[in-house]
């Protein structure tokens, strides 16, 4: 293995032994080869150690470490890679082939910029494809027109210069499910930012992931969000506050029914099949009844796709 790559590939993985063999295959067979592979387990207890152990690929690097959240992994990985361009990626998602060799290339021909994301492809648990996921912004100027009010970029299709997020401290531990975000509008006066506008990952909706539909989080932790990123910074008693907040809900219902009604709004206003849409909206409404927002969707479900095209983007809170 080279001494200094040119690129790490930094995933964090907590039992993931259901999709890391995929994310780790789709790693391994990029077009671009000079890179080294940082896994850092952040305390699985199910098979994912023995999964990763199973590959001989020099290139992989497994950290181990007691589970202590994605923001502290992802900042132990950083400080153990040994390139100045970091590829971020999730354990349950797919890497197109080309990936690293497109970010790699915009990045080097194009010095002013610090970050770059791309576009992906949504796939169900199952690797059924979703919908294609367009960024909210693309160009510089889009971006930072945009960043202050949503998040513009996927995380786990970025590659960024690894001095830039070094000389912010790295990810913020106490930002928890945005760590990334208050990070971005950290480092965004350093240089550019941009989207690739094509897919170069599969980003898998799953139910036992951390993240979940925020509409599922409550209003208190989009509050706390939303004053962290106007701010710039969060303090550790705001962190505990979302910390607790999550895990109140990480509970497989939750999980499972967030999953099934992000499904649905997707099947309706991102890849229009009303009869899948129906299928994971009954489903969130079995898992959680009392809520009456899946019964809205639900009813929207029989319209006009035109009509929910235009309710989508009227009124992008309800679907």
């Amino acid at each position: 293995m080279k001494t200094n790559p040119c690129i790490t590939v930094l995933m964090p993985a907590y039992n993931t032994e259901k999709y890391i063999s995929e994310a780790i295959e789709s790693v391994l067979q990029q077009t671009h080869t000079d890179f080294e592979l940082i896994i850092v387990n952040d305390g699985s207890t199910d098979g994912t150690k023995a999964i990763i152990n199973s590959y001989k690929d020099e290139r992989i690097i497994l950290i181990d470490q007691p589970n202590m959240g994605v923001a502290a992994a992802l900042n132990t990985g950083l400080k153990y890679s040994k390139a100045p361009y970091i590829a971020r990626f999730d354990a349950d998602d797919v890497c197109h082939p080309q990936r690293l060799e497109k970010q790699i290339k915009f990045l080097l021909e194009n010095p002013e910029y610090i970050l770059v994301g791309s576009d992906a492809d949504y796939i169900l648990e199952n690797n059924d494809f979703l919908f294609h996921f367009q960024c909210i912004a693309h160009s510089h100027q889009e971006i930072m027109e945009k960043l202050y009010f949503y998040c513009p970029f996927m995380h786990p299709t970025v590659m960024y210069k690894k001095a830039n997020v070094a000389n912010a401290g790295g990810y913020p531990t106490d930002a928890h499910n945005f760590e990334d975000y208050l990070l971005w509008t950290a480092i965004a006066k350093e240089g550019k930012f941009c989207n690739l506008a094509e897919p170069l990952i599969k980003y898998r909706l799953n139910s036992a992931s951390v993240t979940i539909d925020e509409r599922w989080r409550g209003k208190r932790f989009r509050e706390l969000k939303r004053d962290a990123i106007k701010r710039g910074h969060i303090t550790a008693e705001e962190g505990n506050e979302l910390l607790a907040i999550i895990k109140s809900q990480d509970v497989r219902k939750i999980k499972e029914g967030s999953y099934h009604a992000l499904c649905g709004k997707k099947f309706l206003a991102n890849n229009y099949q009303p009869e899948k849409a129906r299928e994971h909206v009954k489903k969130a409404i079995s898992i959680w009844p009392l809520r009456l927002d899946n019964y809205l969707l639900y009813t929207v479900s029989y319209l006009p796709e035109k009509f929910i095209l235009w309710l989508h983007k009227m009124s992008p809170n309800k679907l």
